[in-house]
């Protein structure tokens, strides 16, 4: 008799970790990309092709990995990318060899290397950053997907950041199942 007082708990348990589960496997997660993947922030490389392989979402980051002083990036506005001059329109300077940036809004970013010629020689690129969304209301997904084959630098692919995403899906996928278990007198 006492098993089937706990049925009820268990199973409005099992609804709420099923909830979980569905809500986790729905959101988006970020991604990172090095830039130039295998070829890295270099000259002769076509960044534009590079740019137009993915889909960049808020939440995403760019790692530009170079030889310092050799190269840099300028995150940059329109006018200043279009003519690869830096007297003004210069939102952030980087030059360690080892960039993040973290892709925050969604809107169009412009980046260029300010090293000699490099901008008019082709390093730049812009893309389109869109916002990070689930669906829409006809319940078909909006979430611009990569490419899962397209390699990179980064251990081969695109992977997932570190951050508050993978708390959550620790906390459902490690905590919820063992509270689960707990709940209905099975752990």
């Amino acid at each position: 008799m006492e098993e089937l007082s706990k049925l009820p708990k268990c199973c409005g348990l099992k609804i709420i970790f099923l909830t979980c589960i569905l809500f986790l496997n729905s959101t988006a997660k970020s991604e990172v990309y090095t830039v130039g993947d295998a070829d890295q922030w270099s000259t002769g490389i076509s960044y534009l092709s590079w740019s137009q392989k993915y889909n960049f979402t808020v939440g995403d980051v760019l790692v530009f990995k170079y030889v310092k002083g050799q190269h840099n990036v300028f995150q940059v506005r329109e006018p200043t990318y279009q003519s690869c001059n830096t007297s003004t329109g210069v939102w952030a300077r980087y030059e360690s060899g080892n960039d993040q940036v973290n892709l925050t809004k969604a809107k169009k970013y412009w980046f260029i290397c300010n090293i000699d010629e490099h901008c008019l020689g082709g390093m730049r690129f812009v893309i389109h950053v869109r916002k990070n969304t689930t669906s829409t209301t006809n319940g078909t997904s909006t979430i611009p997907q990569t490419e899962p084959s397209t390699p990179n630098s980064n251990g081969g692919y695109a992977y997932p950041s570190k951050g508050m995403g993978t708390m959550i899906y620790l906390l459902v996928y490690g905590t919820m199942p063992t509270l689960f278990l707990l709940a209905c007198g099975l752990g």
